[in-house]
């Protein structure tokens, strides 16, 4: 059975557009929540043994300490997260015994301090790691389609990876996650920026199989340019869908049973997954009879 995927392109396009106009807007008016990884500071996750104290109980035992740039965060049932400004680890333990003091049975499980430098200079590594790497997917698929230029040019093919690929499965996570931080106060840490790396190679490889078979076909058939990009489509269909079950089932059994270190990673990678998955199917291969047809006229 074959599916009219390349048929019906506007209503996938549409569906895209929707979703990455609402994308933008999330990150218009929700700007993204940035980790200490970016900004710099400290990062305190606490367990209370007893009863956990409200909110506002802990600002202020923090401000009595001195620390007044503060972001209190409950976590589950018993739990905490404590975001402070940078200190060093004699500044820490004083902290820590101050809590301990007053909340028995409490205990540390994670903290993290970043100086202001390093976060600047993370934040500019994200970006060119993200740079370089789009820059390479483009130029890379432009070279391996270089043999069927015709009767699409092969540069059109990475362009084509890199509009599905950056402004389609990154952005969508982003304005995901520009909602979350604003409703619970979900960060942007590195491991985010792992996960969107991750993304751009599930999804350009996704890409890449659909359109090395559009290669394969176009090599030796004669039928219209997108009867052989919707065959082409339909023949890879299976893989595509299948290959990203696959792969999402333990991304949900992290985001259910990983904790919460690993949550909005596993979340982040489900989410782009699934836009890379979309693209490489709906939008990928409709953009490349687009082109065609526009290149033609």
């Amino acid at each position: 059975m074959t599916y009219p995927i390349i048929k019906y392109r506007n209503v996938w396009f549409t569906i895209s557009g929707l979703l990455v106009v609402a994308s933008i807007a999330a990150l218009v008016i929700f700007p993204l929540r940035l980790g200490i990884d970016f900004t710099g500071g400290a990062l305190m996750e606490l367990k209370f043994g007893g009863e956990r104290p409200i909110v506002q109980e802990m600002n202020e035992q923090l401000k009595e300490q001195g620390y007044n740039d503060i972001s209190v965060q409950p976590l589950g049932e018993d739990g905490m997260l404590v975001r402070l400004p940078g200190m060093d680890e004699e500044a820490h333990q004083s902290l820590l015994s101050s809590i301990q003091n007053k909340y028995n049975e409490t205990e540390e499980l994670r903290f993290e301090s970043i100086g202001p430098s390093i976060g600047s200079e993370m934040s500019n590594k994200a970006i060119w790691s993200l740079s370089l790497v789009l820059l390479g997917i483009a130029s890379y698929v432009a070279y391996a389609f270089r043999k069927v230029s015709r009767p699409v040019a092969s540069w059109k093919y990475g362009i084509t990876t890199l509009i599905a690929a950056l402004f389609h499965d990154v952005l969508i996570p982003l304005g995901v996650f520009a909602i979350l931080g604003n409703v619970l106060l979900v960060e942007i840490n590195s491991a985010f920026v792992a996960a969107m790396l991750t993304v751009l190679g599930f999804s350009v490889h996704d890409t890449i199989v659909v359109f090395d078979r559009v290669r394969e076909n176009l090599l030796k058939d004669h039928g219209s340019f997108e009867q052989i990009v919707e065959r082409s489509v339909n023949e890879t269909l299976a893989r595509s869908i299948n290959t990203t079950l696959t792969t999402l089932l333990p991304l949900i059994a992290i985001y259910v049973w990983g904790g919460e270190s690993l949550r909005w990673f596993a979340l982040a990678l489900i989410i782009g997954l699934v836009a890379g998955t979309y693209s490489s199917i709906f939008l990928a291969s409709p953009l490349l009879v687009v082109f065609q047809k526009r290149g033609r006229n």
